[in-house]
């Protein structure tokens, strides 16, 4: 019997899916969306209020060409890897720095009959070889403007959605759920990650050095005590206020 009936998945298993678009500038969650593990990727770019002028790095699993021309139109950029059977017509290519690992930048139109249809417009190829990992990387955007080196590295920082969800794993675990039904398991994943937005921020806010896991930790163990949340990482002991001020007269002179 299956635990999640409601999460129908492939008929013989049940799952769930937590879709993130992550703010690369704070490292936290700006959207997110928990649907049932049949859901496919690019169906998440539908419900996307889209930021104009910003940045959208996906990876090929996000490929398609009716909602990137959305992108497109609403003036905002993306950036995601060609499929293997990306089909394309190079109308021009541009000068290159090969020494930075770069192999070809090129402006093109998709030949595929409905990826042509879909997205009539030009597009740009970049040919990137990673050499930390020994692999020649294809690029697709929208963007012209930015040097193509810069394309590269954007698409890098993809890996910190990975490296959220393997943070989520480790740190905020979801040993058990509390309850079976689809409201009872979304709630307990949003209250995690909600967790996890809320620590980010507040670390920014006091520029705390420290980890977040350690800063995690600390707060865990102290999450029943009355004190400043920066006074965990003073090396200075921490003086309580009250006793200083009392609102009565003391019993003892201590």
């Amino acid at each position: 019997m299956s635990l999640f009936p409601w999460a129908k998945f492939r008929k013989t298993k049940s799952a769930i899916k937590i879709h993130t678009l992550l703010n690369l500038q704070n490292n936290i969650p700006s959207f997110f969306s928990i649907t049932y593990g049949s859901v496919h990727d690019v169906n998440i770019l539908d419900e996307l209020i889209t930021e104009m002028g910003a940045f959208y790095v996906v990876d090929k699993g996000y490929i398609d060409f009716e909602r990137l021309y959305k992108l497109n139109l609403n003036s905002a950029f993306f950036v995601t890897r060609a499929k293997s059977n990306f089909q394309f017509k190079r109308i021009y290519s541009h000068k290159v720095d090969k020494s930075l690992g770069l192999i070809c930048d090129q402006s093109i139109h998709l030949t595929g009959f409905y990826p042509a249809k879909d997205y009539p417009e030009k597009l740009r190829r970049i040919k990137y070889y990673d050499s930390e990992n020994n692999r020649k990387l294809i690029f697709i955007t929208n963007n012209f403007r930015l040097p193509a080196i810069t394309i590269a590295n954007l698409f890098k920082q993809r890996w910190q959605i990975e490296l959220f969800f393997k943070w989520i794993k480790q740190n905020l675990k979801i040993k058990s759920f509390y309850g079976n039904s689809a409201n009872a398991v979304k709630t307990q994943v949003c209250i995690t990650i909600s967790v996890y937005v809320l620590l980010a921020i507040i670390k920014k806010k006091l520029k705390i050095e420290h980890s977040l896991y350690t800063f995690l930790q600390l707060v865990s163990i102290s999450i029943f005590e009355k004190m400043p949340i920066i006074s965990m990482f003073s090396d200075s002991d921490f003086i309580n206020e009250i006793d200083h001020d009392p609102n009565q007269l003391s019993l003892f002179n201590l």
